[in-house]
């Protein structure tokens, strides 16, 4: 009988790539992960890893192993939930993992929901970008993941993950009132409009910055950043104090100060897609499927309406 935390740790070698990453994943030293990973190799009586130096790479028979490892966990998740299901009103604790635009919004009303709805049941949420989010939920310390997702940036699929699309959220230029591309009877704007204009940007390797830097360039210009920040409420004040311009999600500018106002911008691919996670086999597991349920029904209630953006 192979040993399922073994499996485990081959499949995260194929997702992460290093056995430091791996250790660091799990809470473990290196060399934890390494002997763990040559025990695994005597269990199949097969070279699953190629090692070259100081780098470790999977053999064909160790990607094979780890296809099948994804459904062996797929199959043990499906046999607990099935083990939960019928047992009645949903108990316990729902761990939810939440980037952080989406607490406001998303995250708090859904509190609310979800333990008015299911009294038994006691919300804890982490605050996590994405990958953390996703890192957390494999590691089963949090049960649903709040993710997003550029349309405009190739973002890799996450091994171990149903992802479910719960909205989109559009990019909206954040502007002062006295720009011209701001003026009464506006509708959508062109990034071309705000070529000269300084902005405000998320640094770049954040998926923000480099969807916004993306959409910049293929607009044929490159943006003239003053200021980075990954804090949309601090983007927010610098535009309204600098009379800079920011492009942010439209979740994260429904309050803004009187000086500024939101445009949408004619770019579709500008905007983001909010979906949840869970590990396979965990959907229909009763508290988790409460809480999905109520986080659809929080998405919902966020969503812009056919008017667009204004200030408020």
């Amino acid at each position: 009988m192979l040993d399922v935390r073994r499996l485990i740790l081959l499949r995260d070698l194929a997702v992460h790539g290093t056995v430091t990453a791996v250790a660091e994943l799990h809470g473990v030293t290196p060399s934890a992960v390494s002997q763990q990973l040559r025990l695994l190799e005597e269990e199949t009586e097969t070279r699953l890893l190629e090692r070259t130096g100081r780098s470790v790479y999977l053999t064909a028979a160790g990607h094979q192993l780890v296809s099948d490892t994804e459904n062996v966990l797929a199959a043990l998740e499906h046999a607990r939930s099935r083990l939960r299901t019928g047992t009645g009103e949903p108990t316990g604790p729902v761990h939810l993992a939440c980037f952080p635009s989406a607490l406001a919004p998303i995250a708090a009303p859904f509190g609310e929901v979800l333990e008015s709805t299911h009294r038994n049941l006691r919300l804890h949420i982490t605050e996590a970008e994405p990958e953390t989010a996703v890192r957390l939920l494999l590691q089963r310390r949090v049960d649903i993941a709040l993710l997003y997702r550029y349309a405009n940036l190739a973002t890799p699929s996450h091994p171990g993950v149903e992802i479910r699309v719960l909205r989109t959220d559009p990019l909206v230029a954040v502007l002062r009132n006295d720009h011209p591309a701001a003026r009464p009877g506006r509708s959508a704007i062109d990034l071309r409009e705000l070529a000269d204009a300084p902005w405000i940007t998320a640094p770049a390797q954040t998926a923000c910055g480099d969807a916004i830097l993306q959409a910049c360039r293929a607009a044929g210009f490159t943006p003239q950043v003053r200021h980075t920040c990954t804090d949309f409420s601090a983007m927010i004040a610098l535009a309204a104090t600098g009379g800079h311009t920011a492009l942010i999600p439209h979740m994260a500018a429904v309050r803004l100060p009187s000086v500024l106002t939101a445009r949408p911008v004619t770019d579709r691919t500008l905007t983001r897609t909010i979906e949840t996670a869970v590990r396979h086999g965990t959907a229909h597991e009763p508290a988790i499927a409460a809480g999905l349920s109520a986080l659809r029904m929080c998405a919902d209630a966020s969503k812009p309406d056919s008017s667009g953006p204004s200030p408020v």
